[in-house]
C-alpha cells in the first residue's frame, strides 16, 4: 500500500525552526518528484517548495526562499523540509505528496499521492 507519513509540525515562536519529514511506505521517493504543499486557513493550497526525481534540483515558492530548504535521504526513503525563520504567516497544514514532475506539480498541483498532513502553527 502506497503511503506518505508526515511529521514534525507544531507550535513554534516567529523567528524559529521547524523540520517537517515525509517518509514513504510502498514505494520508493526517489522516483518520483516529491513536493511539500501547504494550506492555511480559509486560503487555497500553496505549492512550497519541490525536489526533482534527480535530487540535485530543487524549486522553492517566492514566499519561502532563503528560509527552506528541502532535501532527500534516499537511505531513509524521506525528504525534509527544514523550515527557518519562520513567520506568522507560515502558519498552515503541510502536506508532502509525490508527483512525476515538479514543474507540473507547482504550477498546477497535480500530485500521484498525498500524506494526510502535518500542522505548523507559528505564534508567540
Amino acid at each position: 500500500q502506497v503511503q506518505l507519513v508526515e511529521s514534525g509540525g507544531g507550535l513554534v515562536q516567529p523567528g524559529g525552526s521547524l523540520r517537517l519529514s515525509c517518509i514513504g511506505y510502498g514505494f520508493t521517493l526517489d522516483y518520483y518528484a516529491i513536493g511539500w504543499v501547504r494550506q492555511a486557513p480559509g486560503k487555497e493550497r500553496e505549492g512550497v517548495s519541490c525536489v526533482y526525481v534527480s535530487g540535485d534540483s530543487t524549486t522553492y515558492a517566492d514566499s519561502v526562499k532563503g528560509r527552506f530548504t528541502i532535501s532527500r535521504d534516499s537511505g531513509k526513503n524521506t525528504v525534509y523540509l527544514q523550515m527557518d525563520s519562520l513567520k506568522p504567516e507560515d502558519t498552515a497544514v503541510y502536506y508532502c505528496a509525490a508527483a512525476p514532475s515538479c514543474a507540473v506539480a507547482m504550477q498546477f498541483g497535480e500530485y500521484d499521492y498525498w500524506g494526510q498532513g502535518t500542522h505548523v502553527t507559528v505564534s508567540s
